[in-house]
């Protein structure tokens, strides 16, 4: 049976309704309005393409495309938090206004991966007919977020799906590992590349959520969680709103306390145990350390090797030490013996300080 969609109300972003992330498809447009306990990720999520953090170049080209309604199918890829979402979200409500809940269907593929969701909601959704007597054709999307986790027959059935109903309906596939995509259906997509944010627009994005919320926020403390985020926005605000509900003022320390990361002055300090103390002292310390505070050791490996970067050492020395690391941090990733690992990362360093002694000579 057809669906019939009234006018359609192209490019308007309906400024009115407080459209808020994902919750905009399920429920037609009209989410709950915002509580406390809302999450900052989804209160302060892009509403239109302007919005959007970063990434200028490709939202300016699918504002471009969607303008002139020549939006092709779309494959987003790139870690988490980089506005892959946000933005697809921004296009649909530039594309059908009021009328998103009846144009996108939205799946999140990490759920419903299989074959059977290929062959039955989407095909049934892309089957059927929308009209619009507007002057833009009425052209359904279908978004699949995380679709890496879609099995590989299913995906082969949604290549399928779209060539048959391309027509009538877009697709724009959102993933973070593209190698697990099928070429068949890559090439069938234009594809974007969303890099990790920089330092200063995850900078821009948090001061205006300081703002809006009315935080006390130090300098030291922005720059923690600009620095623990990694390019990730969505972990920059969940840092900010667990540290806020933590803490009154968010400083540094509150920073890496919530999160449970060792503090910077941590770091120096067991990498100095590491490079100019004993073997027995440098495991007693950093062990009373990891206890006292709560820290991980595959947290601890990971900043050490950053410091490792920073100091001046011969070449082969920092060679043949990061490697030592990296291969202790695998091991960890893998649930070894936390003792036995530190032991390693100690005799690494007691090694590195040999080399450093015989290159000295």
């Amino acid at each position: 049976m057809a669906e019939v969609i009234s006018l359609m109300d192209v490019d308007d972003d309906n400024p009115s309704q407080d459209n808020k992330g994902k919750a905009v498809v399920a429920s037609g447009g009209a989410p709950p309005p915002h509580t406390k306990a809302t999450p900052w990720v989804e209160k302060f999520r892009p509403q239109s393409l302007a919005d959007v953090a970063a990434h200028r170049d490709i939202i300016d080209t699918i504002d471009r495309l969607t303008s002139e309604n020549k939006m092709p199918h779309l494959l987003l890829y790139g870690p988490p938090g980089t506005g892959k979402t946000s933005t697809i979200l921004a296009v649909a409500r530039k594309l059908f206004g009021v009328q998103m809940h009846n144009m996108v269907l939205e799946l999140n593929a990490s759920d419903e991966r299989g074959i059977d969701v290929v062959r039955q909601q989407i095909q049934d959704f892309a089957s059927t007919q929308s009209f619009s007597f507007g002057a833009k054709a009425s052209v359904k999307l279908v978004l699949l977020d995380e679709a890496d986790a879609m099995t590989k027959d299913a995906q082969f059935a949604l290549r399928r799906v779209i060539e048959r109903y391309t027509k009538s309906t877009r697709f724009a596939l959102i993933c973070n590992n593209v190698n697990k995509i099928i070429p068949a259906l890559q090439s069938r997509c234009t594809r974007f590349r969303f890099a990790p944010l920089d330092a200063t627009h995850v900078t821009e994005r948090l001061k205006h959520v300081i703002t809006a919320e009315g935080l006390d926020v130090t300098g030291d403390g922005l720059a923690a969680l600009v620095r623990l985020s990694n390019g990730d926005m969505r972990k920059a605000l969940n840092i900010l709103q667990s540290t806020h509900m933590a803490s009154q003022q968010i400083t540094e320390e509150a920073v890496y306390l919530c999160t449970g990361n060792p503090l910077p002055k941590d770091i120096e300090q067991i990498s100095y145990w590491l490079l100019n103390e004993p073997f027995s002292y440098s495991f007693q310390k950093i062990s009373d350390m990891k206890a006292t505070k709560g820290l991980a050791l595959v947290d601890i490996v990971r900043e050490v090797t950053m410091f490792v970067f920073r100091i001046k050492m011969p070449s082969d020395v920092r060679i043949q030490l990061i490697n030592d690391l990296a291969d202790v941090e695998y091991r960890l990733t893998f649930g070894c013996n936390d003792k036995l690992q530190l032991g390693s990362v100690i005799a690494t360093f007691t090694r590195a300080r040999s080399a450093l002694v015989a290159a000295a000579k």
